[in-house]
């Protein structure tokens, strides 16, 4: 099937139950992202910030990207003028940067703090005692150009969909908390980014209510290396 043929039938799978579809984009040509925005697509999410800089200069301003892989501070400033979520916060240093270049721009960036639930130790993400102590942190109640909408979590590499689905299940319970406890009256505390390509079926059915799929909508191929060099 096409990528417009793959947008076509995964809207028609997620639309119904209110289940955002993100397109990772990471490594894919601007063609390729315009056949999946031609099919209505308008969210994208990269993992690094030089490829996805360079593609925000040259494709349509109507699309909202969202940065989903580690992010160092020092490349907050490159991606702070038009960022619309960065999904992957892992510490109140990196949210006191983005609030910092956020301010700059006269923005209020949106962001979700990712939480570690893998077992593996290649993964980033707050633990849930430490996502809880920085949102009880004078720290972060200083902050006034960042707004956080919500949590993500990468589940580990398994063929165990038991172990999948108690990661999920996890993270949910602990969504639902963090919402009572710190977000009980903000409408804006909404967002559950939870499942890629290998187990967003599963992340659906734990509570997920945004999927960050790749390689079900582009195919697995890689056609250019973006260059990272200067950024």
């Amino acid at each position: 099937m096409s990528i417009a043929d793959n947008i076509k039938s995964l809207k028609k799978e997620t639309d119904g139950i209110k289940v955002t579809l993100l397109a990772v984009s990471k490594t894919k040509p601007a063609e390729e992202l315009m056949e999946a925005y031609n099919a209505g697509q308008r969210l994208f999410g990269e993992n690094m910030v030089q490829e996805l800089v360079e593609k925000q200069e040259t494709l349509p301003k109507d699309i909202e990207w969202h940065l989903i892989g580690h992010l160092q501070t020092n490349k907050v400033k490159y991606i702070a003028p038009f960022v619309s979520m960065i999904q992957s916060v892992d510490s109140i240093k990196l949210l006191q940067e983005i609030n910092k270049h956020a301010e700059k721009n006269k923005r209020v960036i949106d962001c979700l703090l990712q939480i570690y639930i893998a077992d593996e130790d290649t993964k980033y993400g707050l633990g849930f005692d430490e996502a809880i102590e920085l949102l009880r942190s004078e720290e972060y109640t200083a902050l006034k150009n960042i707004r956080i909408r919500g949590l993500m979590g990468i589940a580990t590499n398994t063929d165990s969909e038991k172990q999948v689905k108690e990661e999920y299940y996890e993270l949910n319970t602990f969504f639902d908390g963090v919402k009572t406890s710190f977000f009980r009256k903000e409408t804006s505390f909404d967002t559950l980014s939870m499942g890629m390509s290998a187990d967003y079926k599963l992340a659906i059915e734990q509570g997920s209510n945004m999927v960050r799929l790749g390689s079900t909508i582009f195919g697995t191929r890689v056609v250019k290396h973006w260059k990272n060099d200067t950024i």
